[in-house]
């Protein structure tokens, strides 16, 4: 299966805090790593590691943070097709003793601009200009979050699958779009596919870090019903692909192989 996700990146911090501290507390890390982070960069990983490869379509600036992304992507597996704009957005996220994240960005989203000029089996549209979607229909399966909902409406392409949070009010869906299936999760609680609730699964090991957990769910579930996967076996993987992730430091280590 040829696979590709249109993207963005966010060079991320991550620090293991005592508590994620009110305002005007002080916190204490006890660990602390960084790397290429955010929706494009995690989604294209965990495809990459279902699909054996992943074309990743992303902006990025032409700085030290931007070629370590590009380094560090490749070395995930991906073959990261990059324009070099702007200055590499960057992230701190805090992460407390349950697990839970919390993300601060530090500048704007670098979103493509070049057109896909290839057709894919799945590509999953993260981030990027309406005329960049436009171009990615030709694939056979695509995805989206509605967390660019903006842009999906300006695209007007049709959307085979639209996967996002159900609890984050960035990623809140109004039925304006056209859409084949419809998917919205809600963490430990499952979700809703279709209209139908479907539940979630107990991580394989204890939770370190729940960064990644959503998008490493929406690549799995696009990559399963793109090779013809049925609904609730498409969800059953999916939901195995977020509680593996939650187990590992950061969003890579303990994505799920096949």
């Amino acid at each position: 299966m040829r696979c590709a996700v249109v993207g963005h990146v966010e060079w991320t911090e991550f620090a293991l805090v005592d508590h994620v501290p009110p305002a005007g507390e002080i916190a204490h890390a006890t660990e602390h790593w960084s790397g290429p982070a955010g929706g494009g960069a995690v989604v294209a990983a965990q495809l990459a590691k279902l699909a054996g490869g992943c074309d990743f379509f992303t902006a990025l600036g032409d700085d030290e943070l931007g070629h370590a992304s590009v380094r560090r992507l490749e070395e995930l597996g991906l073959d990261v097709h990059v324009e070099w704009f702007g200055r590499t957005r960057r992230a701190i996220t805090l992460v407390d003793e349950h697990g839970e994240r919390t993300i601060t960005t530090i500048g704007p989203k670098l979103r493509p601009r070049e057109l896909v000029r290839d057709v894919y089996d799945a590509l999953f549209f993260v981030a990027g200009e309406p005329e960049v979607l436009r171009s990615a229909r030709s694939s056979l399966y695509v995805a989206a979050t509605p967390r660019e909902l903006e842009t999906l409406r300006a695209a007007e392409v049709y959307l085979d699958l639209l996967v996002g949070s159900g609890t984050d009010p960035g990623e809140r869906y109004d039925g304006s779009l056209a859409v084949g299936i419809v998917v919205q999760t809600q963490g430990a609680a499952g979700g809703i596919a279709d209209g139908r609730r479907f539940r979630a699964v107990d991580p394989p090991a204890p939770i370190v870090d729940a960064y990644g957990a959503g998008d490493s769910f929406a690549a799995a579930l696009c990559f399963a019903l793109a090779r013809g996967d049925s609904l609730d076996g498409a969800l059953q993987l999916a939901a195995r692909a977020g509680a593996a992730v939650i187990t590992g430091a950061g969003p890579y280590d303990a994505q799920l192989r096949l």
